[in-house]
């Protein structure tokens, strides 16, 4: 602590010893370094604020468009889903009409093999 308490107290005397004019001009240039100070900081607050504005639109942007192709993708996927629908339909409209023509020709065959059968009692 001695080591210490020495050389302040030195540096006070001499402090205390120096004029006037070295006084001033010692608080002028803390005052300038004081306004340097200041002003790096605030041209720091500056560029962060700035690069975080940035950022944020950056991001924003980045939203909007996976919005898009998420917009886009559901009207494809719609659009897929219709024509899906649209041939499913066709082909069970194909299939019901190849059940009815089906059913169609057993009656006839059944007809026929009935007429069949009952011109052999006939006879």
């Amino acid at each position: 602590m001695k080591k210490f308490l020495i050389p302040a107290l030195a540096l006070a005397a001499g402090l205390s010893a120096c004029s006037n004019n070295a006084q001033n001009e010692t608080a002028e240039a803390a005052n300038a370094i004081a306004t340097d100070a200041t002003a790096t900081t605030e041209n720091a607050v500056n560029d962060v604020e700035a690069a975080s504005d940035r950022a944020l639109g950056s991001a924003e942007a980045s939203l909007d468009n996976a919005g898009a192709r998420l917009d886009r993708a559901g009207d494809r996927l719609d659009a897929s889903t219709d024509r899906a629908g649209d041939r499913i339909e066709a082909n069970a409209d194909r299939a019901g009409a190849s059940i009815n023509n089906g059913a169609d020709r057993a009656a006839d065959a059944t007809g026929n093999a009935l007429t069949r059968a009952g011109n052999a009692i006939k006879d």
